[in-house]
Protein backbone atom coordinates (compact mmCIF):
# COMPACT_ATOMS: atom_id res chain seq x y z
CA UNK A 1 0.00 0.00 0.00
CA UNK A 2 1.25 3.58 -0.93
CA UNK A 3 1.16 6.79 1.27
CA UNK A 4 -0.68 9.70 -1.12
CA UNK A 5 -2.55 12.14 0.32
CA UNK A 6 -6.17 11.35 -0.01
CA UNK A 7 -7.88 12.05 -3.36
CA UNK A 8 -4.70 12.54 -5.15
CA UNK A 9 -4.04 10.89 -8.27
CA UNK A 10 -2.96 6.89 -8.68
CA UNK A 11 0.86 6.94 -9.93
CA UNK A 12 1.02 5.93 -14.09
CA UNK A 13 1.82 1.83 -13.20
CA UNK A 14 -1.33 1.93 -10.92
CA UNK A 15 -3.92 3.64 -12.77
CA UNK A 16 -6.67 1.55 -14.08
CA UNK A 17 -7.43 0.29 -18.14
CA UNK A 18 -10.70 1.87 -18.94
CA UNK A 19 -10.92 0.79 -22.22
CA UNK A 20 -9.32 -2.57 -24.29
CA UNK A 21 -6.92 -1.59 -26.86
CA UNK A 22 -4.53 -3.91 -28.98
CA UNK A 23 -3.51 -6.81 -26.46
CA UNK A 24 -4.62 -4.71 -23.02
CA UNK A 25 -8.06 -5.25 -21.39
CA UNK A 26 -9.85 -4.14 -18.28
CA UNK A 27 -8.86 -7.59 -16.90
CA UNK A 28 -4.96 -6.95 -17.71
CA UNK A 29 -4.42 -5.71 -13.73
CA UNK A 30 -2.66 -7.11 -11.03
CA UNK A 31 -6.28 -8.30 -9.36
CA UNK A 32 -8.95 -10.77 -10.63
CA UNK A 33 -12.29 -8.66 -11.30
CA UNK A 34 -15.77 -9.93 -10.75
CA UNK A 35 -17.51 -9.95 -14.47
CA UNK A 36 -21.13 -11.48 -15.23
CA UNK A 37 -21.44 -14.42 -17.55
CA UNK A 38 -23.65 -12.90 -20.27
CA UNK A 39 -23.61 -15.76 -22.78
CA UNK A 40 -21.57 -19.07 -22.86
CA UNK A 41 -19.41 -19.18 -26.42
CA UNK A 42 -17.75 -21.96 -28.03
CA UNK A 43 -14.61 -23.58 -27.42
CA UNK A 44 -14.40 -22.91 -23.66
CA UNK A 45 -15.12 -19.09 -24.26
CA UNK A 46 -18.03 -16.77 -22.43
CA UNK A 47 -19.26 -13.28 -23.25
CA UNK A 48 -19.20 -11.68 -19.98
CA UNK A 49 -20.14 -7.83 -18.55
CA UNK A 50 -17.42 -6.01 -17.13
CA UNK A 51 -20.07 -3.11 -16.26
CA UNK A 52 -18.25 -1.09 -18.85
CA UNK A 53 -18.06 -3.62 -21.86
CA UNK A 54 -18.74 -6.90 -22.85
CA UNK A 55 -15.44 -9.16 -23.43
CA UNK A 56 -14.62 -12.42 -24.59
CA UNK A 57 -12.94 -14.61 -21.88
CA UNK A 58 -11.88 -18.31 -21.08
CA UNK A 59 -13.94 -20.34 -18.47
CA UNK A 60 -12.08 -23.29 -19.67
CA UNK A 61 -10.28 -23.48 -15.93
CA UNK A 62 -13.83 -23.37 -14.12
CA UNK A 63 -17.82 -24.82 -14.75
CA UNK A 64 -19.52 -21.34 -15.46
CA UNK A 65 -23.31 -20.76 -16.22
CA UNK A 66 -24.65 -17.95 -17.83
CA UNK A 67 -25.72 -15.46 -15.20
CA UNK A 68 -22.62 -16.56 -12.67
CA UNK A 69 -20.24 -13.95 -11.46
CA UNK A 70 -16.64 -15.22 -11.73
CA UNK A 71 -13.33 -13.97 -11.17
CA UNK A 72 -11.35 -13.15 -14.42
CA UNK A 73 -7.22 -12.10 -14.86
CA UNK A 74 -5.85 -11.78 -18.07
CA UNK A 75 -9.29 -12.99 -19.76
CA UNK A 76 -9.08 -16.18 -18.07
CA UNK A 77 -11.50 -16.67 -15.52
CA UNK A 78 -9.97 -18.54 -12.27
CA UNK A 79 -13.46 -19.12 -9.91
CA UNK A 80 -17.04 -19.22 -10.07
CA UNK A 81 -17.64 -16.91 -6.93
CA UNK A 82 -21.80 -16.08 -7.22
CA UNK A 83 -24.13 -18.74 -9.02
CA UNK A 84 -27.58 -17.20 -10.30
CA UNK A 85 -30.35 -19.29 -9.02
CA UNK A 86 -33.18 -20.07 -10.93
CA UNK A 87 -35.21 -17.86 -8.99
CA UNK A 88 -32.41 -15.20 -10.03
CA UNK A 89 -31.09 -14.67 -6.64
Amino acid sequence: MTDRPQGSPAPPHLETVTECYGDVCVTCSDEAVPVRVVRLLGDDLALVDTGVSEEEVSVALVEAEVGDTILVHAKEALTVIRRETSDGS
